[in-house]
């Protein structure tokens, strides 16, 4: 006698990947390049100015569990992405140079396993100076990592501690000579408009920086954040007049070292622009896992937004269960030509006029009172073939950005 077997029931996941496909308000002709971004969300301590989503770890960090969820989270997403390549990871927090090396092997083990990664994917990792170990970070280049962003912040071992952080001058000196040992390329993040910092002080931080001849250079302006202890305690501060100057300092020694600056904080040598980021501000698509980890993703007919829930334990107990999606919107029209301006207005060099319809099915007219007025104010250039800031919008981005805030 032969049994029939019934087909398997429809999954949860897989009716909410088809739904994605059904009719809806655009009709994008390709779908953008698409990146992975992996949250790590535990650091040694927390920092007074940083709104990130981080905990202080207290304890011996479950780190075979948060692995188990992120597997778990990522194979409840493939739906949403089947057949589409990956180009570049980054593995943020926190502070995801705290995984063993072991764990690291065992996490891009995992994503190898379930995603096609192009074979120039670009692979990055948040480093703090305070976690280096030369044979760990050898490990993590041999897993597949083939570059780093270390959290420098400033050479500065007075302004390091007024910053919370926990390494020290001679720490973030020592964990550049690892990263160069190991890495070829690599990124170096620094602030400036410290606390009670000098002009000269940022001048030395930056030729520091600059000597260790990076490849890629990220400089923050320090921004009382909301909902930090910075905010509720705001410590003494360079004036406005200041900060222009260092701003302005830190242009010229950049640019005299050979470094072209690309985006409002990011400046590179020639060929080593950060493509996870660029996609980005591109208005690419994006796959976040990870507690309070972000996606955009882009289906023919609509482009969605998630949200993994932020709290460690609760993220790890929903992804065991099935769902660690927290919330998911869909981004109506009149929200893709701010979003896309948003990002792209970051550019220095701007983007394709192109790239717009591109990205959102939607014709440039949309934005196209906006587009007036910010020429109109002398905020932005823009012709047959670009869309750009001037210097003017590139000082004053914020306002620039928004003139294109829907109504």
């Amino acid at each position: 006698m032969i049994t029939i077997k019934p087909e398997p029931a429809i999954t949860n996941v897989a009716r909410a990947a088809a739904s994605y496909l059904q009719p809806g308000i655009l009709n994008l002709s390709a779908l953008p390049p698409l990146s992975l971004y992996i949250h790590f969300p535990w650091c040694v301590r927390k920092c007074p100015y940083c709104d990130f989503n981080s905990h202080e770890a207290s304890g011996e960090l479950p780190e075979q569990a948060y692995l188990a969820a992120l597997r778990a989270d990522l194979e409840q997403a493939l739906p949403l992405i089947w057949g589409r390549k990956i180009y570049t990871i980054f593995i943020g927090g926190g502070t995801p140079s705290l995984l063993s090396a072991a764990g690291l092997d065992q996490l891009m083990s995992d994503v190898r396993s379930l995603l096609p990664l192009d074979a120039d994917a670009e692979i990055t990792m948040e480093a703090n100076p305070g976690t280096f170990e030369a044979e760990k970070f050898k490990s993590f280049a041999q897993s597949g990592i083939n570059r780093l962003s270390i959290g420098i912040q400033s050479f500065n071992t007075e302004h390091l501690h007024a910053l919370g952080r926990i390494h020290d001058g001679n720490d973030a000196r020592r964990a550049i000579e690892i990263a160069h040992t190991s890495f070829q390329n690599f990124n170096l993040d620094l602030m400036y408009a410290l606390p009670n910092q000098s002009i000269e002080q940022a001048q030395q931080d930056i030729q520091t920086a600059i000597s260790y001849a990076p490849p890629h250079l990220s400089l923050y302006h320090l921004t009382m954040e909301p909902n930090t202890v910075f905010a509720k305690y705001p410590p003494a501060l360079p004036d406005d007049d200041t900060s222009a100057a260092m701003q302005e300092m830190l242009a010229a020694e950049t640019a005299e070292a050979g470094y072209a600056q690309y985006e409002v904080s990011a400046y590179a040598q020639a060929g080593r622009r950060a493509r996870h980021n660029l996609n980005y501000w591109e208005f690419g698509d994006y796959l976040g896992i990870g507690a309070g980890a972000h996606s955009k993703i882009s289906f023919p007919h609509r482009v969605v937004r998630q949200a993994r829930y932020k709290q460690p334990a609760t993220y790890m107990q929903h992804a065991a269960a099935g769902n660690a999606i927290a919330e998911e919107t869909e981004i109506g029209r009149a929200e893709l030509g701010f979003e896309f301006m948003l990002n792209a207005l970051r550019l220095v060099e701007g983007v394709d006029v192109r790239l717009f319809n591109e990205r959102t099915s939607l014709s440039l007219n949309v934005v196209e009172q906006a587009l007036n007025q910010a020429e109109a104010k002398k905020l932005l250039y823009r012709d047959h073939k670009q869309i750009r800031p001037t210097e003017l919008g590139q000082r004053f981005l914020n306002d620039l950005q928004q003139i294109f805030l829907p109504d």
